[in-house]
Formats: C-alpha cells, structure tokens, sequence
C-alpha cells in the first residue's frame, strides 16, 4: 500500500510539473479514439475517413476545448449519414439537439463524458462507466452518460442498416424516416444498458456517500453487481442477445478501476476513525472523522560537483595521503631514536666506571687538541713554524 501511495505522489508531482503537456496528451487519445471509432463504423465518405482526416482533427481538437471536440465528432457523423441519406442525417441532426438541450441545461462544461461514453461502449466495455460516474461525479452525470449510450447505439444501427439506408430518395424518404425512428426507439437492448448504467450510477454515488467503513471499495463491487444482474435480466426477459462475457468482464474491469480510483483520489486510514459527537442550542452533531493518509516521499541529496571542485577535492586528498606518509615516517624516526636511546643507555649500564672515565678524559683531551689548533691558525703561528722548519 506503501508503494501505491509513493507512487501517486510521484505521479501527483510529474502532473503538476507537466500539467498541460499531461491534459493535452489525454485530450489527444480520446479525440483519436472518438474519431477513429467514427470513422470505422460509419466511414462512408471516404475522404473523411482516411487516416490522415482522423489523426488531423486529433491533433486540431487537441489545442481546442472539449467541447469543440464534441461538436466535431458531431459534425462528422452527420456529414458520413448525409453521404449515406440525406433523411437519415435529418433525423441525426433532430436526436442531436434534443440530446445537447438536455446536454447544455444539466452538464454543460461536460462534454467529455459523452465522447468517454462512446468510447467505452466502443470497446465493449460499457459497465465500467457506472462505476466512473458514480465515484468521480455526482447523480447529474447520468445526462451525459445517456447521451453517450444513444449515441453509440445510433451509430450501431446505422451501420447494421446502411445497405437498405443507403440511396433511398425523395419518394421513400418518409418511409424511410418512420422506419429508422421506430428502429431506433423500439431498440431494447439499447434501453436495457441505459437503464442498467443509469441504476449503477445512483447505487454507486449513493454508497460512495455513506459514513461507512471502505465506502468506495463497496460502491464499486455493489454498483457493478447491480449492473450485471440488470443486464443479464433484461437479455433473459426480452430475449435478447447480449454477451454475458462482455457484461461480466467489464463489471470487473469497474471494480478494478474503482480500487484503482480509490488510491488516488480517496485514500483514507479507518484504523484511525474518530466518532465525535457535540451539541448546541438548537442541535446535536454526530461527527465521524476519518483521516487521509499521507505518505512523505523520499528525499534524495544530490551533490553537484563542478570541476574546479573535483580538483580541489583531488588535491586535499593528495595532501592528506602526504602528511598520513610523513606523520608515519616521523613516529618510524622518533620509535627508532628512542629504540637506540635505550640500547646507549643499557650499555653505559653495563661497563665500568674506569672505562667511563677514560672515555670522557679521552674526549676531553681531543677537546683541548682542536681548540689550541684553531686558536694557533687564527694567530698565525702555524705558518711561523712551517717557515722555521
């Protein structure tokens, strides 16, 4: 758990150092994603749906705000279902405003969860988007979340239908219109996934909000159940032909990202919970207090060492070497001196007095020699004899 918390605070310190190249590489992959999926789908103008045109308005879409973003897959669709029919592109055109009035009253600085929506949906993974919602956001994210699955779902039926949609004309233009609006509303498994994500995200942002032990940990396992269970009751009711490995797989894939979520943004330490519990005139207060756990990252010293530096680093040691070999070699001088020191004084020990005395009239007389011979040569009475001779 340690290591987690580490690692966010690392990855909390890259963000806020790289925050905008950090937001502007996400806005990037989800535009890729939005207009790759698209154009894979419903790429029935060729020019549109060429590669170079998707990476082109990810890279455009990434410099702008979100909601560009949203109005640019918009504009897309519509121009690949007017290539196809221009009444099915009308009745795009109608579903897309009623979804951005709705869109514009309740969430409006939120685009980014419809293209979330599409794309998650995209990658049959639709079950982790309750879970998402439910933690990150509020109850009022159910309005994008819906108009993310209507999306979807009116991309799958335009593609699953293109070769009757494909060429109708002025003649069977109405028919054509009452057709594909009764297809798409009467789409039940379109409103069993709605009505399933819907119910996960009030379960899951209702017990995230409960003052109970590891809240999220049960949001997540218990909004994701709930999705499931909806799913797999509505495919056995209508009879419907919905994949129970792809509903099951991504509940937990939204139980990891809930754990996942959990680290980074509600990371708290129950063992340390506080119940306190005050009064005032009017009111009594029941406060539980749980503490967020923080982690102090290690810290790491690094020395900068300059090359002036190094080479005065490499001369202090040089120096210190010189005067370790010199104190070494004085203390060896001084060990050897008193060592001799010692051997003198056993010795004079050891002989008689006699021969001490003879030595020291001995060096008395040789004292007495040098000093008549260096009185005798300043006074010049060396050189007197020598001439005498």
């Amino acid at each position: 758990m340690n290591n987690l918390l580490v690692l966010r605070e690392r990855f909390k310190q890259i963000y806020v150092s790289h925050s905008l190249l950090v937001r502007k590489g996400a806005q990037f992959l989800l535009a890729l994603l939005v207009f790759n999926l698209i154009n894979s789908n419903i790429g029935f103008m060729k020019m549109a749906s060429s590669v170079l045109c998707t990476v082109g308005l990810a890279v455009v879409c990434t410099f702008l705000p979100l909601a560009v973003m949203t109005a640019a897959a918009t504009v897309l669709i519509v121009a690949h279902l007017y290539t196809l029919s221009m009444p099915i592109a009308g009745v795009t055109v109608i579903l897309f405003l009623l979804m951005y009035i709705f869109y514009f009253r309740f969430t409006p600085e939120k685009s980014w969860l419809i293209l979330l929506t599409v794309v998650a949906f995209g990658m049959k993974i639709p079950l982790v988007i309750p879970v998402i919602f439910g933690l990150l956001g509020t109850t009022v994210w159910i309005v994008p979340a819906s108009c993310g699955i209507l999306v979807y779902y009116l991309l799958y039926l335009i593609k699953a239908s293109a070769t009757a949609l494909k060429g109708t004309d002025g003649t069977t233009m109405i028919s054509t219109l009452t057709n594909f609006t009764k297809q798409f509303v009467g789409y039940q498994e379109m409103w069993v996934m709605l009505f399933a994500v819907v119910i996960g995200i009030l379960v899951v942002n209702g017990i995230k909000n409960r003052a109970v032990d590891h809240s999220w940990k049960i949001a997540s396992a218990t909004g994701a159940a709930v999705c499931v269970i909806v799913g797999a009751s509505g495919n056995i009711s209508l009879g419907l032909h919905m994949s129970y490995t792809m509903m099951i797989f991504s509940g937990i894939l939204g139980v990891v990202i809930g754990l996942f979520l959990e680290v980074i943004f509600f990371s708290v330490d129950y063992s340390r919970t506080e119940n306190v519990q005050f009064e005032d005139d009017e009111y009594y207060y029941y406060v539980k207090a749980v503490p967020k756990v923080g982690v102090q990252m290690p810290e790491k010293q690094v020395k900068h060492i300059t090359e002036h530096q190094e080479q005065e680093s490499e001369m202090l040691d040089i120096s210190e070497r010189e005067s370790n070999v010199a104190a070494s070699e004085v203390s060896d001088l001084k060990k050897i001196e008193k060592k001799e020191i010692g051997n003198r004084a056993e010795q004079l020990k050891k002989e008689p007095d006699f021969t001490q005395t003879a030595i020291f009239n001995d060096s008395k007389m040789t004292e007495d020699i040098l000093l008549t011979r260096s009185l005798s040569k300043e006074l010049g009475l060396d050189q007197n004899n020598e001439k005498n001779e």
